[in-house]
């Protein structure tokens, strides 16, 4: 069972947390990851481009020359793939690129990214976001206390609302509420930061709000 320190605000000792190995301690499983990621990212592509085929091109309704005697290759609408102005030829079409993923892939891509992200050092808990009111310069100093650089994932909960404010404003992180808990922003993350209180754990209960 992986042992990590409880930070206090300014960087200090507040004891420490065992952390769940059923969400820390898998071997990550980079295949079903790399599946997942692919299929999030995926559902969020629009699918809203759109090409015109022939029958949508405005014009072209009558024979641009007769038939025959002009020395031409025959033509019936001016608004054929081959010309300039005409349709476009199996272009794309509005269509949804969501992937079908089951929840037990999900879930455990999740484990597999908290899993990597903890074996190299880079789950920081700290004791809890006690912001008496939103300040955005406090919660910068917090991280640089914390020693947490590049992208850091913040894991908050609704009760944290002066946490969330404080947070929002800065670049280099990104806020997720626990049931946004997701494998993409993890692994794009150089740290994920949790309050002792956001710690998922691989109970039924939390591990359903976890991977909602």
């Amino acid at each position: 069972m992986l042992t990590v320190t409880i930070k206090t605000h300014s960087g200090g000792n507040g004891g420490s947390v065992d952390l769940d190995d059923d969400m820390f301690g898998v071997e990550p499983n980079v295949p079903v990851m790399h599946q997942v990621v692919n299929a999030q990212l995926a559902a969020r592509r629009a699918g809203t481009h759109s090409t015109k085929t022939r029958s949508e091109v405005r014009g072209g309704g009558a024979k641009p020359w007769k038939q025959k005697g002009t020395g031409r290759a025959r033509a019936g609408s001016s608004r054929s793939p081959i010309w300039v102005g005409g349709g476009i030829a199996h272009g794309p079409k509005p269509r949804s690129y969501a992937e079908r993923t089951n929840k037990k892939m999900i879930k455990l891509a999740l484990r597999s990214a908290l899993s990597d992200r903890a074996a190299d050092g880079k789950v920081v808990v700290v004791e809890s976001w006690d912001f008496e009111t939103p300040s955005t310069k406090k919660a910068k100093a917090i991280l640089e206390s914390l020693k947490v650089e590049g992208r850091a994932l913040v894991v908050v909960s609704d009760d944290d609302e002066n946490a969330i404010r404080s947070f929002r404003n800065l670049t280099n992180v990104h806020l997720l509420k626990t049931g946004q808990l997701n494998a993409y922003d993890v692994l794009v993350s150089d740290y994920v930061v949790f309050a002792a209180h956001t710690l998922p754990t691989a109970s039924p209960a939390s591990t359903e709000s976890a991977n909602a």
